[in-house]
């Protein structure tokens, strides 16, 4: 699918305008990993023009779309003279710390297009190539480390010249303030900056930790979005495919995440012992969960009627030996939920989130819960507890009581 970008002058702002046929999987995308925004006027999805809003769009839709950005790209070369300003040094007034920058409300350029890719120096070139070698030698996941380093790569882009390992404590506090107050990113990208950054001064130049002395944004609580039951009988019976079938049998009988999904093998189906084992999934941590009869009979259905058969993961894409796609899985759910007429909007992941939730619901006490899902502090597990039906249930509310309906 293409994604045109094109200029947008929206709310007093420019920005970059987001074309491209109706896709609700896309939409997600931009969403949740784009920060994009709908506007009602120019009926078309919406960043501000910024370096860092064009690079998320660039990493949120690589291997998704393909971006046509000729119009934005003619739109920058008339820029060019934009003026460049300063992040304000409210801690250190010396211009030998002074970190350049182009002004939003003018986004002359954006970093990462052809036109404008701007230098890195050799001694931050360097320091990029120790952060990789340190993330990779520390055993991180693919998606952390990618994660970081586009992070810490957004950074060295910005101090353009200045060796990031001389930047003081007071110097990355005025970075930090111009990331949340200028670009506005979200508490949740501020978060993975900070902990990109953290790494970067504390396990790669091995400095005293002192990040504890930076502030970090209070992150929204976002409660978890889950599907009725009856609305999981319409998604499953939506999804004629067998082999798509057994894929979000999978996913909500265990509450398993997409990732661990695709990557089951068929080594990790003990029908002895009623289990399954998820192998090294996030965090790098095995469990075991229970393996329903139901789902059972589902996979070995689809195992003697699919050809040709898997020999390596239980689902295998076009490449023989090779796993599903996290996306082809996506899209599964995405077009049998369309197609079973859920309007909700809910991911492939809600189907965990609706797992966990009506165990809760069904009395299972939460540290199992947290133990079945993998998760590492209970906190996370306890979420769910706001979303418990019963306990909304259960509480009348004073209207009903006016009325004589308590």
């Amino acid at each position: 699918m293409q994604v045109i970008l094109k200029p947008l002058f929206h709310r007093r702002q420019e920005c970059i305008g987001i074309y491209f046929e109706k896709n609700g999987l896309l939409q997600s995308i931009l969403q949740k990993e784009a920060n994009a925004k709908w506007s009602k006027t120019y009926t078309c999805w919406y960043v501000t023009c910024t370096g860092e809003n064009y690079l998320r769009l660039k990493t949120a839709l690589e291997n998704k779309a393909e971006l046509d950005v000729a119009e934005l790209k003619k739109f920058l070369l008339e820029k060019r003279k934009s003026d460049l300003t300063t992040i304000p040094a409210n801690h250190d007034n010396g211009n030998a710390n002074r970190i350049m920058v182009k002004p939003v409300s003018t986004s002359a350029k954006i970093a990462g297009l052809p036109l404008n890719n701007q230098p890195i120096s050799k001694e931050n070139k360097e320091a990029l190539q120790q952060f990789g070698r340190q993330l990779t030698l520390k055993g991180y996941s693919q998606s952390t480390i990618k994660t970081y380093t586009n992070e810490f790569n957004q950074f060295l882009h910005l101090i353009k010249e200045k060796p990031a390992k001389e930047l003081s404590v007071s110097r990355l506090k005025d970075y930090f303030e111009y990331c949340y107050s200028r670009l506005h990113l979200s508490e949740n990208t501020m978060h993975s900056r900070i902990n990109a950054m953290k790494f970067y001064y504390e396990q790669v130049l091995g400095r005293e930790k002192f990040f504890w002395e930076i502030p970090r944004p209070k992150k929204h609580l976002i409660l978890p979005k889950v599907l009725g039951e009856e609305e999981l009988r319409r998604l499953f019976e939506a999804a004629a495919n067998l082999k798509h079938k057994a894929i979000l049998f999978a996913a909500y009988s265990a509450g398993l995440r997409v990732s661990e999904v695709i990557n089951l093998r068929l080594q990790d189906i003990d029908r002895e012992r009623k289990q399954l084992f998820v192998y090294c999934s996030k965090g790098k941590k095995d469990r075991y969960v229970a393996l329903s009869p139901l789902l059972l009979d589902i996979l070995e259905s689809y195992y003697r009627m699919w050809k040709p058969k898997p020999s390596n993961y239980l689902f295998e894409g076009d490449e023989p030996g090779k796993p599903y796609s996290v996306r082809s899985a996506q899209i599964i759910f995405h077009n049998a939920k369309i197609k079973a007429g859920i309007s909700k909007s809910i991911s492939f992941h809600g189907l965990r989130h609706s797992f966990a939730t009506h165990m809760l619901e069904k009395g299972v006490d939460v540290k199992y819960i947290k133990e079945i899902l993998g998760h590492f502090n209970i906190k996370t597990t306890e979420r769910y507890l706001h979303v418990k039906r019963e306990t909304l249930v259960n509480i009348a509310s004073p209207l009903d009581a006016l009325y004589g309906k308590g």
